[in-house]
């Protein structure tokens, strides 16, 4: 008795799958991972919370929402990952702008 050629479907799906994440994996190796994601979208700037570790983009056009802080000028994060978005993960803002340990 043969196999109903349906049930070969899945194993040929899941094949396919498997190499298609193989490819994208090869092409991350390939360039060295090069793509960095920006922080915030053309137009917009980076601000963060007072006393805390959240952040938002503003347009350039607007003022900071209440509660949020633009950044101190040359520690602003501008890719994800950065130095700076790495250091604001620990650090934070106090009411008086005074960088501090995040709570």
């Amino acid at each position: 008795m043969s196999t109903p050629r349906s049930a070969h479907r899945p194993t040929a799906v899941r094949k396919f799958a498997l190499a298609a994440v193989a490819a994208v994996a090869a092409a991350r190796v390939l360039t060295g991972c090069a793509y960095e994601e920006d922080i915030c979208n053309t137009g917009e700037y980076p601000v963060m919370t007072v006393g805390g570790t959240g952040s938002a983009c503003v347009r350039n056009e607007e003022q900071p929402p209440e509660g949020y802080v633009r950044y101190p000028e040359g520690k602003v994060p501008l890719k994800v990952d950065d130095t700076w978005d790495v250091y604001w993960r620990t650090h934070t803002l106090d009411e008086n702008g005074k960088i501090i340990d995040a709570p």
